[in-house]
């Protein structure tokens, strides 16, 4: 992660060096539910601190037929492919490609997240410090509207030799300063008294600045660290597109980084709301956002653990 907070509130942040010690990760891990549920415990052991989401999503692997696809699904969907850097398609890097492909079939947004540990299909590749880490992982994480997704989908199939892929219920709530609906109004926990919890992400650019002058996504993480928020953390992709800005990244001698970012936010619905409303004012012109429910979380600190990895369910 390139910047985030915490319950504490206490800033991790690789522009300032006196802050950067403890950078935020993320870690993400796709299986069956049996298997997940298998390890749950041993993670929760190695976890001395920070937040573990169990969420529901549709893995999907092998050859697709789009259209099948697309009608399981409901309005907006996000979509996310596990690659390796190294990996080709038709010649050429894959999440090049992928990220292509996204675009000229109409999906919102996909960013691509470069990973620097990981395992795919039995395999582990991690980075090292004298290495070209031509084999490290990576996410490409689209969102957009179901049927052009599910469009995408066995192009997709076609041009990645062993592909793998989740699907999430999302909604789309905003995209390039248009506000198009908002998070669901859920309740605290459902029928069985168990905490239901939402997920914001943020997708822009890091050369996206807000009207104050200051980059888009540090204004966002000043004003939710000065909220109630139970915390935030940004990272940084290396290449993608939202909106009906071509896919980019970085270009040698740019001043300015022009990669994606994405903000992301996990709370209760109430603290969602009051956090959406920040977000809403920041992205009145730039960016793209999205909520989703995430059914179990646990956030650990030195002092407490607050939540459970208990599924939670609720129709919206």
């Amino acid at each position: 992660g390139a910047q985030g907070f915490g319950r504490l509130h206490h800033l991790h942040t690789d522009r300032l060096l006196s802050l950067s010690e403890d950078l935020p990760a993320v870690s993400v891990a796709v299986d069956s539910r049996e298997r997940i549920e298998a390890i749950l415990d041993d993670v929760r052991a190695l976890q001395g601190k920070g937040l573990i989401t169990l969420e529901r999503a549709r893995l999907l692997t092998g050859q697709l037929e789009g259209g099948r696809v697309g009608e399981a699904q409901p309005e907006a969907t996000k979509l996310t492919i596990y690659l390796g850097r190294q990996e080709r398609a038709d010649g050429r890097p894959a999440f090049l490609a992928v990220c292509e492909l996204l675009y000229r079939c109409g999906v919102a947004g996909a960013t691509v997240l470069l990973g620097v540990d990981g395992t795919r299909l039995g395999q582990r590749s991690r980075a090292a410090f004298f290495s070209r880490n031509a084999d490290v992982p990576l996410m490409v994480i689209a969102v957009g509207s179901s049927g052009r997704i599910a469009a995408a989908l066995p192009e997709l199939s076609r041009m990645l030799a062993r592909p793998a892929m989740t699907l999430e219920r999302i909604r789309i709530c905003k995209r390039d300063g248009e506000l198009l609906d908002r998070p669901q109004l859920l309740p605290g926990t459902d029928e069985r008294d168990r905490s239901l919890w939402q997920k914001l992400m943020i997708y822009g650019s890091e050369s996206a600045e807000h009207q104050s002058g200051r980059p888009l996504h540090l204004e966002l993480m000043r004003r939710l660290r000065a909220s109630d928020a139970l915390g935030a953390t940004t990272v940084r992709g290396i290449w993608g597109f939202h909106g009906d800005h071509p896919p980019h990244g970085d270009r040698f001698l740019q001043l300015r980084r022009h990669v994606p970012v994405v903000t992301i936010v996990v709370d209760s619905p109430q603290r969602i709301a009051a956090s959406f409303q920040i977000i809403d004012e920041l992205t009145g012109h730039r960016g793209l956002v999205t909520s989703e429910l995430v059914p179990a979380l646990s956030a650990i600190s030195e002092h407490e653990r607050r939540g459970g990895l208990r599924l939670a369910r609720h129709d919206y």
